[in-house]
């Protein structure tokens, strides 16, 4: 950590006067964390975060345990109902989210935030915010030295087996979005859940899960029928997959039956060509929104230019972990891996070809600079298809370094202060693929992917 070396200066009460007094910047970080100004190393990467505000009243600060101030007539009021007080609040939490880098106390009601700010006892404490006040109802989670940001969405997920979700878990991924009925061939290939029994299965086979699960129908045909059904059974999407034929006629069918009940459609695009080329593909969209998968190509669609859907308005493009970042062995991994996943016999020469199509250096690298524009969204998993459920926090970041040391510090919008030197933009851009834009892409932002208020 790096900090900015000041004295904190806090003031208190002593009958009925006042005293000032003030403690070492380095002894404040190490009982509070750190405050305005101060800037954080994440990990092994040489990106440094800046907090940008400090929410707390120095001298105020919500600290509990032996000797500290969450007790009684202290940072605890007395006289504050269940209904007046907080369920829980995290204090002094370093925020990292697409909305800012700050520090805060995080206050919780009925399992969502119902406010940030400073948290404590009102009777004796400046600043402290209404809806945050600390009672005897209230429980503690110390944040301070920590970084809180929201829980990982992956909104490509091949639901094979159950024990995704640990690795999820323990990966710092909370909500799991993609479709499958287990170990079948179909569900290793493509994220489809097909038959309305077997998403009342899936739904069941995950009560017992601590994770926010959504399954998406598959939505390869031409006519209306049948993706009515899968979408009451509780599909929250629908997906196209070219192993079940995306043409332009299913694309055009999936996408207006979506309309009609307001939900999203995931698009894995023809990688031979045979329906069309992108062109076609885009043309068959109409503009209207869609989430299309691998939108560098190396996973799967149109060779060799796919790509070119990153620069269509309408069009939320992802990318999958094993292409980020490109480095000197993401290309030989490839081959194998898809083989496998799409059911490929390396002894037929077709298949082969197939494969190899779709591993291409030059856009794997390309991919590198579009996510550091902007220009593709989301990084997800594609797990235990071309992709690894537990790396996509970890290949998000190794990529936002990366771009740190290849192109240097990226500067957001109005910001061309050359004396600046956090990387809070790109930051913040990298954090948002993994959190709000998968969100929003997937239709709930307004339970999930961010630390905001009324989110979970």
């Amino acid at each position: 950590m790096v900090l900015d070396m000041k004295i904190i200066r806090m003031q208190g009460l002593i009958g009925d006067g006042t005293f000032d007094c003030s403690v070492d910047h380095e002894k404040y970080s190490s009982m509070y964390g750190p405050t305005t100004g101060d800037k954080i190393r994440l990990g092994d990467t040489d990106l440094f975060a800046e907090i940008e505000k400090d929410f707390a009243v120095y001298g105020d600060e919500c600290i509990f345990g032996g000797g500290k101030v969450l007790r009684d007539g202290m940072g605890q009021s007395a006289g504050y109902p269940a209904s007046a007080s907080l369920d829980t609040v995290i204090t002094n939490a370093v925020v990292i989210d697409y909305t800012g880098i700050y520090k805060a106390d995080i206050g919780i009601k009925d399992g969502l935030i119902i406010a940030i700010g400073k948290a404590g006892n009102p009777d004796v404490m400046d600043g402290v915010h209404s809806n945050m006040i600390v009672g005897v109802n209230t429980e503690v989670i110390a944040a301070q030295g920590m970084i809180v940001t929201a829980g990982g969405i992956d909104c490509h997920v091949h639901f094979i087996c159950p024990q995704l979700v640990n690795e999820a878990i323990a990966s710092g991924i909370t909500t799991l979005v993609g479709g499958g009925t287990g170990p079948a061939h179909g569900t290793c290939a493509t994220t489809c859940t097909p038959a309305p029994s077997q998403m009342k299965l899936m739904l069941q086979s995950t009560d017992e899960f601590p994770i926010n699960v959504g399954f998406t129908g598959k939505g390869n045909t031409a006519k209306p029928e049948g993706l009515s059904e899968i979408i009451m059974a509780g599909a929250m999407g629908l997906k196209l997959h070219e192993d079940w034929g995306s043409t332009p006629a299913v694309i055009d069918n999936c996408l207006s039956v979506a309309e009609a009940f307001d939900i999203q459609v995931n698009i894995h695009t023809d990688t031979l060509n045979e329906a069309g080329c992108v062109e076609h593909t885009i043309a068959a969209f109409k503009d209207r929104s869609i989430h299309t998968y691998h939108s560098e190509g190396a996973g799967g669609g149109h060779a060799p230019d796919i790509i070119k859907v990153c620069g269509v308005k309408n069009v939320l493009p992802s990318s999958t972990n094993p292409t980020r970042p490109f480095t000197s062995n993401t290309v030989d991994e490839h081959l194998d891996m898809l083989m496998v996943c799409h059911h490929l016999d390396k002894n037929i020469p077709e298949d082969v070809a197939f494969a190899e199509s779709r591993i291409r250096a030059e856009t794997i690298a390309g991919e590198d600079i579009l996510h550091d524009m902007g220009a593709i969204s989301i990084i997800s998993s594609d797990s235990q298809a071309m992709g690894r459920i537990g790396e996509v926090i970890i290949r998000t970041w190794q990529t936002a370094n990366k771009m740190k040391v290849q192109r240097g510090r990226l500067h957001g919008p109005g910001d061309s202060d050359p004396a600046k030197d956090n990387d809070n933009f790109r930051i913040r851009r990298y954090i948002a693929k993994y959190t709000i834009n998968p969100a929003i892409v997937s239709g709930f932002s307004d339970f999930v992917g961010s630390v905001e208020g009324n989110i979970m």
